[in-house]
């Protein structure tokens, strides 16, 4: 299931309008995010940081294909939280049902980094897809 969740009235935020770098826990890879060359795949709002870790190859489960329908791309920021508007409605409640909940908890297919600074996010294990599916 890839496309728009028909129940979210809230609408996608602007993709970054400068280049940054996500660094993902706890595999330690550095993805370098260029605004000019965002990923094709659609995984989420353009820009997201699902999209972006799955056109690097970094595995995030996101059983809903990405439209904030479950929480299985929860990932926690730990660094940059602040280059991330704040999570819609939709967003926070999806979020309340994702394990290990913590304060910048947020959904990869929704956070989607301004650009104005690095981030660190962790991916906890629960959510690092092993097995890879086609939701296009």
């Amino acid at each position: 299931m890839a496309g728009k969740n028909p129940y979210m009235k809230e609408t996608a935020p602007d993709p970054p309008k400068t280049a940054y770098r996500i660094r993902f826990l706890p595999m330690d890879e550095t993805v370098e995010v260029d605004p000019a060359n965002l990923p094709d795949r659609v995984a989420g709002h353009p820009g997201s940081i699902l999209q972006t870790a799955l056109d690097a190859g970094i595995s995030i489960g996101y059983a809903c294909g990405g439209v904030c329908a479950c929480s299985t791309c929860h990932i926690i920021v730990q660094e940059g939280v602040e280059s991330i508007p704040d999570g819609t409605d939709s967003e926070v409640d999806m979020l309340e049902k994702a394990p290990g909940l913590q304060l910048d908890s947020r959904l990869a297919c929704q956070a989607v980094p301004d650009g104005s600074c690095d981030l660190v996010v962790e991916v906890p294990s629960w959510n690092r897809n092993l097995v890879q599916e086609d939701h296009g």
